[in-house]
């Protein structure tokens, strides 16, 4: 007499076929590629003026990674700005770059408070980080998202679970990290948020879009 299969044995085969078949998608990854270098970058923006181009440390570089970086001052009336981008051709599922939240701490710096600021973004308005940081009695404001061809995210674990849909469904996981600093003085936020929003159209440029 045939003995009936069970239910629990059939799920385990469909569990099994599935993580399967997922893991062999996760693996169909496409690198990217920047359809104008992020050097093209405006050097002149909302009377911000880019003063020089600066190479990260070796070190810096092995941590990081990234594909193509950008590491730019720019200065405005006596102020200066520090932009740095990184673009990552292809990122694993489960992966997700560097966050500055995490380094930071490591480089000496204090997050003494973090909330968000809100930047338009095709016709909508959409959050970014916004930080607050102190080192040996310094403080700056920092600003940062993760920027792809089609969004701009703040947390790094919304970006994790986006990643892993776009490794199963395109393949396709290229993506930058964006990230300003400026003396956290009276009216940073308000430059800051004017100076990303100028910016995020430059960086969709490049990326492609």
């Amino acid at each position: 007499m045939r003995k009936s299969v069970s239910a629990e044995y059939l799920s385990t085969c469909v569990l099994l076929a599935g993580t399967l078949f997922a893991a062999g998608l996760s693996e169909r990854r496409y690198p990217g590629s920047l359809a104008a270098p992020l050097e093209s970058i405006d050097r002149h923006l909302l009377g911000w003026t880019a003063v020089t181009d600066e190479q990260l440390p070796a070190s810096v570089l092995r941590t990081l990674a990234p594909t193509s970086y950008l590491s730019r001052v720019y200065r405005k009336e006596g102020s200066w700005l520090g932009l740095f981008i990184a673009y990552y051709a292809q990122q694993r599922a489960g992966e997700s770059m560097h966050s500055p939240k995490h380094c930071l701490p490591g480089s000496g710096w204090e997050i003494w408070k973090h909330d968000s600021a809100q930047i338009p973004f095709n016709g909508r308005q959409v959050e970014i980080n916004k930080y607050s940081i102190q080192n040996a009695g310094e403080r700056m404001l920092m600003l940062y998202w993760y920027q792809s061809e089609d969004r701009i995210i703040a947390s790094e674990y919304v970006g994790k679970i986006l990643l892993a849909r776009d490794t199963l469904l395109t393949g396709h996981t290229s993506g930058s990290i964006v990230r300003i600093m400026l003396p956290d003085k009276p009216g940073a936020e308000d430059q800051g948020t004017r100076f990303a929003a100028a910016l995020v159209p430059q960086i969709e440029t490049c990326l492609g879009k």
